[in-house]
């Protein structure tokens, strides 16, 4: 459906030429995504000159004051012009290309103007994926993180988000102390006894959670998931495609792999493939030049199972909601909560 109506009056022909360097005379645009964060358009694009994309991804701040007011307070924005800016160039992981980033300091507002990647078409958290697919996501992960593997230079990006000490825990902790009970008001529902469990005896862990990662650090997605990946179809496109990196992070790898396969497959599928997935992981990051610890790789693995669980109930109770969003972070939810469940994450924390 056209969605001119939401496009900025800013956002015109002349605008576009100035960006892309090229001589623009219309513009369309249509909604694509459910954009929990920001507002994604893609604009169609008129022009004369035949090396002119026919049309490009205009990311904006979202619509929905609540997800704003969270984007701009969490840096989402900023972080994702800088991580376009000055970090995707330096990691193997396939991007879109980036026309033109802005961030504005003083409102908290940006404006990216991305290389549209249709005919790709976006994973589905909900559905989740099949087994192949799995793997050729975390193959392109370690992508992301092989180049910059131990990287200290990345101490230079203050944008990044990383931890700064023990105090971080105890303020997650708090966090999710408050959350907690808005989160459970909405999805216990969908939860069994034994997920509940799981949820309430790691909040008292959840400050020593944080405090006890452990092993190299690296440049990170931090939101590595099936809705934000583009995968090829029939009628092309590169065969994956991450998006949406308002989270990037200078943390352990292996969060993103946890993150990732504990909610991208249904359960029944993970269980079945997920010792091959996370050895796949790890060779495609020594064809990188990184020849991770086995051990260290799947301990840390079934520490980071947790990490989807705190997505889940400090995202679903910061952004806008919806029958989607709901659906999705109750995929999101009992995924996670039987991954710990199944690789007794608990016993490993401290």
């Amino acid at each position: 459906m056209p969605t001119d109506d939401l496009m900025p009056d800013w956002l015109t022909p002349d605008w576009l030429s100035a960006v892309l360097d090229t001589d623009v005379s219309g513009v369309r645009s249509d909604r694509i995504g459910d954009g929990l964060v920001g507002l994604n358009l893609r604009v169609a694009i008129k022009s004369q000159d035949a090396g002119a994309p026919s049309s490009v991804v205009v990311k904006l701040p979202s619509l929905d004051e609540t997800s704003r007011a969270t984007g701009v307070a969490l840096r989402n924005y900023e972080r994702e012009v800088k991580f376009y800016d000055r970090i995707a160039s330096t990691v193997d992981i396939r991007v879109p290309h980036c026309h033109h980033g802005n961030w504005n300091e003083a409102t908290g507002d940006f404006v990216l103007v991305l290389e549209d990647m249709a005919p790709a078409a976006q994973g589905d958290q909900v559905a989740g994926c099949d087994i192949e697919t799995a793997r050729a996501a975390v193959v392109e992960l370690a992508r992301l993180h092989a180049p910059r593997w131990d990287d200290a230079s990345l101490y230079e990006h203050e944008f990044l988000q990383r931890r700064s000490g023990p105090e971080d825990g105890v303020q997650l902790a708090a966090l999710w102390e408050m959350l907690l009970p808005g989160f459970t008001a909405t999805y216990a529902r969908y939860l069994s006894g034994g997920m509940l469990r799981v949820l309430e005896a790691f909040g008292s862990r959840l400050a020593g959670w944080v405090d006890g990662r452990t092993g190299p650090l690296t440049v990170t997605h931090g939101d590595y998931r099936l809705d934000n990946l583009l995968f090829a179809t029939p009628s092309g496109g590169p065969p994956i495609t991450a998006v949406d990196w308002q989270t990037p992070g200078h943390g352990g790898p292996v969060a993103d792999l946890a993150y990732f396969l504990g909610a991208g497959l249904l359960s029944k599928d993970r269980r079945a493939a997920e010792s091959e997935l996370v050895v796949a992981y790890r060779m495609a990051l020594v064809d990188g030049g990184v020849d991770a610890d086995a051990d260290w790789v799947w301990n840390e693995y079934r520490r980071n199972a947790f990490g989807g669980v705190i997505m889940a109930v400090v995202a679903s109770q910061v952004v806008g909601g919806s029958e989607r969003s709901e659906a999705m972070f109750a995929a999101m939810a009992t995924r996670h909560l039987q991954h710990c469940i199944d690789l007794d994450s608990l016993d490993v924390i401290d």
